[in-house]
């Protein structure tokens, strides 16, 4: 027996160590990127961003914004301004996961084996993007030592409003530098926003540069920097900063426009809800029924703008035709559904499937901040030109029939019929009464329609448009100008939430962020 089992040894060794191997093999995933390359990382990004975005824009902006009202007895009614501590989590877990891959994609794009500096100004300009809509929703907010979860940071410090806004600019002045050597491509399968296109990339680096100069526009601090460098960008160096000139270089996911849920460029509306959930809120009447008195093509359902009594927006008449439901009911005031976005069974031009609304920044905005600058006295220029074109290519971008062409007797005849006219001898804002800002902000209200939270944003900055009052509203009837911290933060990042909190004043939603306070 001795002698047997000292002759088996050798084979017993041999199938131990083929074992091993066989044992690594079946235990190394064979898709798994350990290397990845930052083309892999990039649609992903932008997509799950996007999706977080559109549904969040949804149920949380357009309630707020009084485009959309969810009839709905519930005390915690976001229409009411009213609405439970969790709804500050999705944004926030959403827009992080994300910000890790911008700043992975930039750090492998500066490595010697993938050095490409295109892809690390992309990746500059998506994280501005995500920390620009974190710290314009919940104000400080980890910043410098934010998505270093690697390097041991588990509990990072919140950095200051003003400080972010100023280290964004840097990172868009960097992204356009990067850009313009113009000497590396991007594949066109990773970006489903300009399919490789360099040149546009850096137009809308430049545009969301402008959008976020403007939003701290008004701080005394920050105001001449701000201000000299709206007018480099529009007046001074356009060379230097190309920005959006056409719907065509607007930012936009490109969805597919199919109803295919295991597609991941299919529209979240069609993955996310289902047709009776998209169809149940009810059109507010400060949104439609402007459209309505304006004869807008947006809504137009003949077969010049529409097709087949479906207009391009996708909204369905209610029993009274174009007309909706005010805001800020009291509960048990519920009145009649009236008109609301049909699902992507009753309309071809339904939002639930739309190729268009993974907007991120269109033209038309540009063209609204251009018009901004020319009445405060920033550049010199014909605010009336900038205020029509946007109009236009507002329109343009959901009707493509109608003109971009201000000049056209189709949108002459539009803006004559409305109302729209632009108006020089207006004061620049008065309040509630008739002026510049008001009419500027009533059009980039409808210019901002889908993109996340820009419509509220530029509530809280302006004070435009002013929204109905209803009798329902809580809060004190106050809109709300921020969200408050997700409430797991208080435990897992327990000290610097505190330090936060003591800096910004409170955790709670009526506490102005740096940029809206006096």
């Amino acid at each position: 027996m001795k002698k047997i089992f000292i002759g088996f040894l050798p084979l017993f060794f041999l199938l131990l160590s083929s074992c091993e191997h066989d044992f690594e093999e079946v235990n190394t995933d064979p898709i798994s990127v350990l290397d990845p390359a930052p083309e892999k990382l990039l649609a992903p990004a932008i997509v799950n961003m996007a999706k977080a975005n559109m549904m969040r824009n949804r149920n949380f902006n357009n309630e707020l914004m009084q485009v959309t009202v969810l009839q709905s007895e519930d005390e915690n009614a976001v229409f009411r301004y009213d609405f439970r501590p969790t709804w500050a989590d999705y944004t926030w877990n959403a827009w992080y996961s994300e910000l890790t891959n911008f700043r992975d994609i930039y750090q492998i794009a500066s490595t010697d084996k993938y050095e490409n500096t295109a892809y690390k100004g992309v990746a500059l300009i998506n994280e501005a993007w995500a920390f620009s809509l974190l710290t314009d929703t919940y104000g400080d907010v980890p910043y410098t030592e934010a998505n270093r979860g690697k390097e041991g940071i588990m509990e990072p410090k919140f950095d200051k409003q003003k400080d972010i806004y100023l280290s964004l600019f840097e990172k868009l002045e960097e992204a356009n530098s990067l850009l313009a050597q113009n000497e590396d491509e991007i594949v066109p399968l990773s970006d489903p926003i300009y399919a490789g296109n360099v040149d546009h990339w850096r137009r809308f680096g430049n545009s969301l540069y402008l959008r976020l100069l403007l939003r701290v526009s008004s701080k005394d601090e920050v105001k001449a920097q701000v201000t000299t460098k709206i007018k480099e960008i529009l007046q001074d160096n356009t060379l230097k900063y190309p920005i959006f000139e056409s719907n065509g270089q607007s930012a936009t996911v490109k969805w597919t426009g199919d109803v295919v849920t295991t597609d991941p460029f299919t529209n979240p509306y069609v993955t996310g809800l289902r047709e009776a959930d998209f169809t149940i809120a009810s059109l507010c009447n400060f949104f439609i029924l402007k459209l309505s008195e304006w004869n807008d093509p947006r809504i137009d359902i003949s077969n010049k703008y529409g097709k087949d009594t479906r207009n391009r927006l996708g909204i369905a008449p209610g029993s009274s035709g174009f007309l909706g439901v005010d805001s800020g009911y009291e509960p048990g005031g519920k009145e009649l559904k009236q008109s609301y976005f049909y699902s992507f069974g009753g309309s071809e031009f339904s939002l639930q499937k739309s190729k268009l609304a993974g907007i991120l920044m269109t033209y038309a905005e540009v063209e609204l901040i251009k018009t901004e600058a020319i009445a405060k006295g920033w550049i010199q220029g014909d605010a009336a030109e900038s205020y029509y074109k946007a109009i236009a290519n507002s329109i343009n971008y959901w009707v493509p029939q109608f003109t971009t062409d201000i000049n056209n007797q189709e949108f002459t005849d539009y803006v004559a019929t409305a109302g729209l006219q632009w108006d020089d001898n207006l004061p620049l804002d008065a309040g509630d009464a008739a002026s510049k800002m008001a009419n500027i902000q009533l059009q980039k209200y409808y210019v901002l329609f889908l993109t996340d939270f820009q419509q509220w944003f530029e509530q809280r900055r302006t004070g435009h448009p002013v929204l109905p009052k209803g009798a329902g509203l809580r809060n004190g009837g106050k809109m709300p100008v921020r969200l408050n911290y997700p409430v797991y933060i208080q435990s897992a990042n327990a000290q610097n939430y505190r330090d936060a909190v003591k800096n910004m004043g409170a955790d709670d939603i009526n506490t102005l962020v740096w940029w809206q306070k006096p």
